[in-house]
Parts: C-alpha cells; sequence; structure tokens
C-alpha cells in the first residue's frame, strides 16, 4: 500500500483575482504563505511523517513544500509532472476576460469539450502525465506515505482516476481549496480515497475565495 497525500499549493495574487494560472510561474502571496504554515503546524501537531516530499516545480508549490518539509525535517524533491495544466493564450486572463477574446473556445470548453486551454494542455493530457507519476511511484516506492504538493488540476485528477468506477465518490463540483488535503491509498486491488478537499487547519477568514460560479467548472484551474 503506497498513500499519497495530495496538496495544493497556497494562495497567489492571481487566485485572489480570478485569473487562470496554468503552468505560469506566479508565486505564493502573504496569504498564501500564511496558509502554508497552518498545514506545516497541523501536519506536525498531528505527526504525520513523510517518506519523501515531491512538488511541482512552479514556485507557488515549491514554497509550499519548502514551508511544510522544513518543518517536517525533510527536503522536497522537483517532480515537473505535477505541474499545472498549461492554459496557454488563457494565462492571466479572468474568466470575463476569456469570455471576450475567446468566446468561441470558452463556449467548447463550457459544454463540456475536453479542448487545449488557450491552445495549451486537454485535460486528458494533464490526466495521463500526473497518474504516470503518481502510478510508478506507487511501485517504485510501495509501502511509503508519499507528500505531492501541486495545483488544483492534479489534484482532481488523480482524485478522479482513484475514484474511477465507484458512483459518488466525489463532490460535484470537485473544489479544491488552497493547501487542502485530500488522501489516496494504492494498494494491490486497486485505489482507495480517505479524504477529500480537507481545510480544517483554515478558518474562514484565512480560506482563499471560491472562485467557482454558475458559468463555469474550475475543474481545471490552478
Amino acid at each position: 500500500m503506497t498513500t499519497f497525500y495530495l496538496i495544493r499549493h497556497g494562495q497567489t495574487d492571481w487566485n485572489a483575482e480570478g485569473r487562470w494560472q496554468g503552468s505560469a510561474d506566479i508565486p505564493l502571496n502573504a496569504a498564501g504563505r500564511e496558509q502554508a504554515e497552518r498545514l506545516a503546524a497541523r501536519l506536525l501537531a498531528q505527526r504525520t511523517c513523510f517518506d519523501a516530499i515531491y512538488s511541482s516545480d512552479l514556485q507557488r508549490a515549491w514554497e509550499t513544500a519548502t514551508v511544510v518539509a522544513g518543518m517536517l525535517g525533510n527536503a522536497p524533491e522537483p517532480l515537473p509532472a505535477l505541474r499545472e495544466i498549461d492554459v496557454g493564450a488563457w494565462s492571466g486572463l479572468t474568466h470575463r476576460e476569456v469570455k471576450a477574446r475567446f468566446p468561441d473556445l470558452l463556449a467548447r470548453f463550457e459544454s463540456g469539450e475536453d479542448i487545449p486551454r488557450g491552445g495549451g494542455e486537454t485535460f486528458g493530457q494533464l490526466y495521463n502525465r500526473v497518474v504516470g507519476a503518481a502510478e510508478r511511484l506507487a511501485i517504485e516506492r510501495s509501502g511509503q506515505t508519499l507528500a505531492l504538493v501541486t495545483h488544483g488540476g492534479p489534484v482532481r485528477a488523480l482524485l478522479l482516476h482513484a475514484a474511477r468506477g465507484l458512483v459518488g465518490a466525489l463532490p460535484r463540483p470537485l473544489h479544491i481549496g488552497n493547501t487542502a488535503l485530500s488522501v489516496i491509498v494504492r494498494e494491490t486491488t486497486g485505489w482507495r480515497i480517505l479524504a477529500v478537499n480537507d481545510m480544517l487547519h483554515l478558518d474562514a477568514a484565512s480560506q482563499a475565495p471560491d472562485m467557482m460560479d454558475a458559468q463555469r467548472d474550475d475543474a481545471e484551474r490552478a
């Protein structure tokens, strides 16, 4: 059995402003650093131990991983496969700006078509690289407990992978908050979900805003 703690990075200014980030290398803001510290303190208080901490090499994830690793006594290892989906020309834009500049493409996306976001990646491409990395780690580090510090899209991809064939296993819409914890386990018989979007270490004032609205599913947002 291999246990994966899936950790989304802390808040950035682009998160707070409702901007698509994708593979843009945006740092944490002050709120995001506080969120990472609260998460690390919670894990320490719970005596959570990781055999390894892997992180997306984008700085918002890497900064979050560094805070967690520093408090738990680990050294994070970069794993570029954990990067967020590439949203191409949508990067840095709000939903309203994307709608104004790319109305046809956005309409196809919102209809459920798995298009390359802004000319970047499809969700299927993100899914394949993230799930492939996790499956390899499950074999290479069998029996260990690993932290994957990453982004909203990769966390959703891994949860969807773990929930295959399990009707009602995940909430809809599947929102993943900044520094939220989700836990999945790879067993010989398949995957099992232990926790989804756990943000008990944050109070209402310090939580990132929920960027979802009735017009879009944020399933592939940073």
